[in-house]
Order: C-alpha cells, then structure tokens, then sequence
C-alpha cells in the first residue's frame, strides 16, 4: 500500500493517556498532511474525551480493533505501554501500515532490531517518537555546539527530575523491567537519545538504579555515567522523588559553559488546553533563560522555540514523497532508539 499524496494520510493513533491525547493526536490533529481517523482507549472516560475533542475520528476499545481496519488506514501510531510495542508494531507492518512507535521502541534492543528489520523487507516507514529532539532548550544547546561557543567540551549534565510520591498509573505500578517499566525506561529514554544525538556512541561506565518510592516495582531515582567515543562524559540524571531539581543542562567546554533550569514548555501548554497551531505554543518563559560564559562573566541566551510539530512535518514528507522508497530523511531513524535499547540494558548490567 502506497501513500496517496493527494489525500490526507489516514492515521489511528492507539492509546490516549498521555502520550496519545497530549503528544500525538493534537500534533495530528493540527497537521493538514494528515487525517486523525481512529482512536483507541478502553478507558470509557478517554472514549468521551476523544471524542469530545476529535468528532471525526472514530473511536474503538482496542489497538486489534484498528488493525481490523488496516485497509482503511495509511499509518498506525502506538502511544500504549512499551511491552505493547513490539507485538503492536510487528502485526502492524504486517497488515501494510507504516508505524510510528512512541519511546522506548521496545523492551529489548533485539525486537527493536527484528522491527527495522521486517519494515525493510516489507517496505514500510518505521519511526520512533523521540519528541524531546525538539526541545526548546535541546535546539538551543545543540546550536550552541554547532557553532562552537563551547569550545571543546568535555562534560555534558542532563536532568529530568520531578516530585511525584506516587506511581500515578495502574500499568507503571505493576509494570517490570520485562514491562518496560521504571524511569530509566521513561525520562532516561530521553536522556540517553539526545545524549547520543549530541555526542555520538558511548558506553555506560557507571548505573545506579534505585527504587525509593512504596510500591515502585524497578527505578524512579537513576544516574548514569557514560563515556562517549568522542571523549566526552556524560552524567545523567532520573529522579521521580526530587524535591529540589538541579539544573536541565550543564555543559563545560574549554571555551565556557552552559547552564539551563526548567523544562521544556511544550508539554504543559498543551495539558492546559493550548494547541500546536497557537502563536505562542513552544516559546519558554523568559524567567527560565540559560547563562552562558563562565562564573565572572555570563550573559543571558534566549531559548529556542520548541518544535514538536517537526516530527509530522518530516514523516508526512517522508510518507508524501514515496515512504520507505523515498530519499528523504525519517523524522527519527529507529538504528538510533536501539542504541538507546542497548545503553539501558549496559546499564542493567551494571547496576
């Protein structure tokens, strides 16, 4: 099944928690490239509200139930638990979807291997929903290591760091490490991505994985020592029981630093009812503005704009232009999510 690039690509989206109603059906929704078709929830609660805020889409219990439906569809995005992944993904392509695949990819670096391997053989476009690559303040430190205002660095500090007492959803408080759950699959997804987005392969050389909250199953307080071929070090940090956060970033270069607190605003604007297509969507709060220089002599620099939307815009050409045929880029090749995969189970090792 080819992409009709004179009609809109026929897109179902399963699962509408979080990452269904917040990330990727709005970014969807304000896509004309695409149609948001089917929405599936078992929840009657999320069935109301998917329906309530996308009247066109069809709304169904089950990811099972979209698949029966698959040639009506062009693409399937999978925003359900990550032990759902690999299977989801798998009889996906195999009913002749393209499928994006929210983070992490899957539970072991091997499905995600076995995944990009059979989406070669059948032609079709598979991606992995690594949002945070268009971060407001990512975009800001990656231009800042594109046009050498850092000199060279040799530390690189990343944080995602909350209070939250509580595992607030049912599938995370009984979920494993076989589940995909705990914050080293979660946040330190995210973290390690952008990590090797920055810096290239690396190896984790130090894993302290902690259970501090009642009922956690696997991590909610994580740090990470990576050492990449590059000759950087990365610290990382993971931390659901965090009453005082430390900075997002912290870089150190032979040319100066970089520090940043807050968090990337694309997110709550949307959760506050906000959409994709408003002027203001993704533009940070000048109060969380980052310093760059050294201790002495810092200035102020801007934030970037964040850019979510970004994704679809590069999957929908991607798709437009002749998907797996095409020479144009994925929005996220899936080689580097399993990397990610393969630190996370170093990591395990190590701990």
């Amino acid at each position: 099944m080819t992409t009709d690039p004179l009609r809109p690509i026929r897109t179902a989206v399963a699962g509408f928690g979080l990452s269904g109603s917040v990330f990727h059906a709005p970014l969807i929704a304000a896509n004309p490239a695409f149609s948001l078709d089917v929405i599936s929830t078992s929840d009657a609660g999320r069935q109301a509200a998917a329906s309530a805020a996308y009247p066109g889409a069809r709304t169904v219990d089950t990811p099972a139930a979209i698949l029966e439906r698959a040639g009506e569809l062009d693409l399937l995005v999978l925003g359900t638990p990550p032990a759902t992944h690999y299977p989801l993904a798998k009889a996906a392509l195999e009913a002749g979807l393209d499928v994006v695949v929210d983070k992490p990819f899957a539970v072991h670096s091997a499905e995600g291997e076995e995944l990009i391997a059979l989406a070669g053989r059948l032609g079709r476009v598979l991606t992995v929903f690594q949002n945070r690559r268009w971060d407001g303040d990512f975009l800001t430190v990656r231009a800042l290591l594109d046009c050498g205002a850092l000199g060279t660095v040799s530390r690189f500090e990343s944080r995602f760091e909350r209070w939250s007492p509580g595992v607030a959803k049912a599938w995370k408080a009984s979920a494993t490490a076989d589940d995909g759950g705990g914050v080293l699959f979660d946040l330190g997804t995210h973290l390690l991505d952008q990590a090797l987005e920055l810096f290239g392969p690396a190896t984790v050389t130090h894993a302290e994985l902690q259970a501090r909250r009642p009922g956690e199953k696997v991590d909610d307080d994580v740090f990470l020592a990576l050492r990449h071929d590059s000759g950087v070090t990365s610290h990382l940090w993971m931390n659901m029981l965090c009453a005082q956060q430390g900075p997002r970033y912290r870089l150190l270069g032979s040319g100066g630093g970089f520090t940043k607190h807050g968090v990337d605003p694309q997110e709550p604007f949307i959760v506050a009812g906000g959409s994709p297509s408003d002027p203001d969507y993704g533009i940070e709060d000048r109060e969380w503005t980052g310093m760059l220089g050294r201790d002495g002599h810092l200035d102020r620099l801007p934030t970037e704009r964040g850019a979510y939307p970004e994704f679809y815009r590069l999957l929908a050409d991607k798709l437009t232009d002749g998907g797996a045929a095409s020479a144009l880029p994925l929005p996220v090749d899936p080689a580097g999510p399993v990397e990610v995969l393969r630190l996370i189970e170093q990591a395990r090792a190590l701990a």
